[in-house]
């Protein structure tokens, strides 16, 4: 495997990152998931505005232009095999002495990116759906920020390892009135569908802006699929007729059971047959265009 380390390609056993890194000490830094579609990163310019996002909210200035990115990862495509790939891209605010004051002056960030295989959903997945738990969502205030500091996710996801499901689904408390309501997946966002409706949570600072969330409210609006995005509640949750999870490596999923009761009818649903298959020939057409 060739990655890319602070300015240089190299296979990943010569990568060497010092234990002074702030990413290492602190996880003061931000990272980026972009999928790989015939040898194109999908949906480059989106990520790259959400990469910018997430360094604007920790206040570390972005180390390369648009076109230098687009030449990076591009050439990390090329060094690597696969038609299909997921790039990792990894930004931390650099090696000095420990202390949690930014460095004065600054440091030159640590940039590391790597490509793996694309595990595209099973077909076994997309006929038979996924089993989801629930779970209270304990996470920091700034979730919009894709911090490298995932601890809490990881927690939250190796409960439904533990429970032999996909995910878990996160449900936040309202301070003040004691009310629950969807935020997503530790590693994912979800949609609720009721009555032919399509319901998503708002991107606020409570969830990650999802590139696929995007994709999925895009192809709603175009084919005339009714949809709201607004706070839902946690009663709406389990009442709902399907549930969909998305993305960037798994596209788009049927969550077919949570907390072990079936969703809906207890197996992928209309809503979710037609939005896998927009997802796909949205795919496909991005590609094409190329």
């Amino acid at each position: 495997m060739a990655i890319y380390l602070n300015g240089q390609f190299m296979p990943i056993e010569d990568a060497k990152i010092s234990v002074l890194d702030r990413g290492f000490i602190f996880g003061d830094g931000v990272y980026e998931v972009i999928p790989v579609y015939s040898r194109s990163a999908f949906r480059l310019e989106e990520h790259l505005r959400r990469l910018q996002h997430s360094l604007d909210g920790i206040k570390l200035a972005n180390p390369h232009s648009r076109a230098e990115w687009a030449a990076i990862i591009n050439q990390l495509i090329e060094r690597n095999t696969g038609e299909d790939q997921y790039l990792y891209l990894h930004i931390t605010r650099g090696v000095a002495k420990r202390d949690h004051a930014f460095p004065k002056p600054p440091v030159a960030p640590t940039v590391f990116m790597m490509s793996s295989p694309l595990p595209t959903p099973p077909d076994n997945l997309l006929r038979s759906g996924i089993a989801c738990i629930t779970a209270q969502d304990n996470r920091w205030l700034r979730c919009d920020i894709k911090s490298i500091a995932l601890l809490p996710n990881v927690l939250l996801r190796q409960m439904a390892v533990e429970a032999d499901c996909t995910e878990t689904i996160l449900i936040r408390r309202e301070p003040g009135t004691g009310g629950e309501f969807l935020t997503e997946g530790a590693a994912s966002n979800i949609f609720v569908v009721k009555n032919g409706i399509l319901l998503a949570p708002p991107k606020d600072n409570l969830m990650l802006p999802g590139i696929t969330y995007d994709v999925i409210l895009e192809i709603a609006a175009t084919n005339n699929i009714p949809h709201e995005v607004r706070r839902i509640a946690v009663a709406e949750v389990h009442a709902a007729d399907e549930l969909l999870l998305t993305s960037s490596t798994k596209e788009v999923l049927a969550i077919t059971q949570l907390d072990g009761k079936p969703v809906g009818g207890g197996k992928p649903g209309a809503m979710f047959a037609k939005l896998h298959k927009l997802y796909q020939d949205f795919k496909r057409d991005v590609m094409r265009s190329r």
